[in-house]
């Protein structure tokens, strides 16, 4: 009896902020019940008996979408997008995830959250979560505490604007330094090549890729106005990282939350299976050398 009365306690407690509208009119509803039909002790059954319907609702609700969760997706990679303010990463997202573009669109506070499945082989499920953050000097100490928790990033300017290309190694560098030990796979992204017809690329595309080269990653022009090559860029990125992740560039960690793995047995089976062949061809080498 004491622990069900704790564990209601517990989750009403962590989920009030989002039950209180939904309380209160269970609340006045019982309240208006027991006055009908005179009722004893009427304050108290309110109370308990909406303390213990919403916390049992809730747990089996939260359990519910956790399971068909898991059973959406099989990895789980957190991207981060970065880059200057109004160079289009908002764009961009809403591009990928929703195939929309605004002319107009308010600029990024702190930091947004995107949701969007990819199937990266056949019977293999991605979800990944995109980490929208603010490009303005003020919001870096928020978004900075994002960095440490992504797998992949992609760094994004705009090539009608040359401060936000000379920035790109800033943002790097940044990352780099904060997410030690673990690691992070980069796209470099070149954003608006729509505007190159009408004559305002201030960027080169053979200045872009040399950077891209020297950082180590690939680079993608794309345009979230016309949505080219946008779901390109977004589908190397994740490529990249699972492919990583197979070869064992990249490692799944306790506390971080970069990538999740459904089935991390699978994985394991997944990477002894991918490394038979190279061990085969070795020792093949071996024996005709």
């Amino acid at each position: 009896m004491v622990s069900s009365r704790l564990f209601s306690i517990f989750l009403l407690n962590h989920s009030l902020p989002y039950i209180q509208p939904f309380y209160n009119s269970c609340s006045a509803c019982l309240i208006s019940f027991s006055l009908s039909h005179n009722f004893p002790y009427i304050p108290l059954y309110p109370h308990k008996l909406c303390s213990l319907f919403l916390s049992y609702f809730l747990f089996f609700f939260f359990c519910l979408l956790a399971t068909m969760d898991l059973t959406l997706w099989q990895y789980q990679f957190r991207i981060i997008m970065l880059g200057d303010s109004t160079v289009g990463k908002s764009s961009l997202l809403k591009r990928y995830t929703e195939d929309l573009f605004m002319e107009s669109i308010n600029q990024t506070v702190g930091v947004d959250f995107y949701v969007h499945f990819l199937e990266v082989e056949p019977g293999v499920r991605v979800k990944l979560q995109f980490w929208d953050t603010a490009g303005q000097e003020r919001f870096r100490s928020v978004t900075r505490s994002y960095y440490r928790n992504s797998v992949g990033g992609l760094l994004v300017f705009d090539i009608t604007n040359r401060a936000s290309f000379d920035h790109i190694k800033e943002w790097h560098g940044e990352v780099c330094e904060r997410v030690q030990p673990h690691k992070v796979l980069f796209v470099l992204v070149g954003q608006k090549n729509d505007r190159d017809a009408q004559g305002e690329r201030v960027v080169s595309r053979e200045e872009a890729e040399k950077l891209a080269g020297q950082l180590g990653m690939p680079y993608v022009e794309v345009s979230a106005k016309t949505g080219q090559n946008v779901r390109d860029a977004f589908e190397l990125l994740t490529r990249r990282v699972y492919q990583g992740l197979l070869s064992g560039e990249v490692e799944l960690q306790e506390g971080w939350d970069g990538v999740k793995c459904a089935a991390p047995q699978a994985l394991q089976l997944q990477r002894a299976s991918l490394a038979q062949p190279s061990t085969a061809s070795k020792n093949n080498k071996k024996c005709c050398g």
